[in-house]
């Protein structure tokens, strides 16, 4: 039986970057657990589970329109020192939470120290970048 649309699938998952580097992996804990098309996971993930056999491997990459997007300029943005809170002193590379101005939370990259605040940017991590990953359909759900 080969995994389609809908199915309830269980699956190991090594993410690499393109330069072989692991960054993830799920072969140390549970397998990742989702359904097919239910959109919880980036596209190019969903489409390389489709056709699996369980207990099949492979080896996907993903180009970053169907993973996290291309990277925009526009969210990096200067955060000035003065809007923040008194105890606000985040290290350059933290992750920090902040909200838009129509209330929704957004975690933000510090990248840089300046001299109103800080240097920040709203892009995913994995923004830009192909991925590689390896796959193990573990099972098909019933």
């Amino acid at each position: 039986m080969q995994a389609k649309q809908g199915n309830r699938v269980k699956v190991h998952y090594t993410l690499k970057d393109a330069g072989g580097n692991v960054v993830e992996t799920s072969k140390d804990i549970y397998p990742l657990e989702f359904t097919i098309g239910e959109g919880k996971m980036i596209p190019g993930f969903e489409d390389g589970v489709i056709g699996m056999k369980q207990d099949e491997n492979k080896t996907i990459s993903i180009a970053p329109e169907n993973a996290y997007g291309l990277r925009d300029e526009k969210k990096v943005f200067e955060f000035e020192r003065k809007n923040a809170p008194s105890d606000f002193d985040p290290r350059v590379g933290d992750t920090v939470k902040m909200h838009r101005s129509d209330g929704k939370a957004v975690a933000v990259t510090v990248l840089s120290v300046t001299e109103k605040g800080f240097m920040m940017d709203a892009n995913h991590p994995l923004a830009g970048k192909e991925l590689i990953f390896d796959l193990e359909l573990v099972e098909i759900v019933k």
